[in-house]
């Protein structure tokens, strides 16, 4: 039986400097999964980057990966309009993958998980932020609050 699933990717844009591998990495899988991007961008109304950490994201960065539907948020959550639309898809899992898998990534786990979803991390296809670039902390608490983290695209079940 096929698994209903789709990748989510987090925050993959100029702003964040992601590795060449990650992008071409996240691209190449992208070609066998429907595919749902995020892109970050400031309104300091919203989220006070600039006030309180001094950095914004650039005001026109665009997903570096090709995506079919590609939500703007403000903040480290995905919007509601994303996770309105992953709902919609009646979905088994939510393959997530990106940039700050401490941060952005995890909130996205969180946002995911409290609408009902399956949350489901792609370690090897998410770095951290400058804390832990690695991406290990960001998949030790993925794991410790959702469980799902798959060891390799083996596990994705195409």
């Amino acid at each position: 039986m096929r698994v209903k699933q789709v990748l989510y990717i987090v925050d993959v844009q100029p702003s964040f400097d992601p590795p060449p591998e990650l992008v071409s990495g996240i691209a190449a899988l992208t070609k066998r999964l429907p595919r749902v991007a995020s892109v970050e961008r400031h309104d300091e109304t919203i989220t006070p980057f600039a006030s309180q950490l001094g950095w914004t994201p650039g005001k026109s960065d665009d997903s570096l990966v090709s995506a079919d539907r590609v939500f703007i948020k403000h903040g480290y959550s995905p919007p509601k309009e994303a996770v309105d639309y992953l709902l919609s898809l009646n979905l088994d899992r939510v393959l997530v993958c990106g940039i700050q898998a401490d941060t952005c990534v995890l909130a996205a786990g969180f946002s995911f998980f409290d609408a009902g979803l399956h949350p489901t991390l792609l370690p090897w296809l998410t770095v951290g932020s400058s804390l832990d670039r690695s991406g290990a902390l960001g998949a030790k608490l993925w794991r410790h609050h959702f469980g799902a983290v798959l060891d390799g695209p083996d596990d994705i079940g195409l």
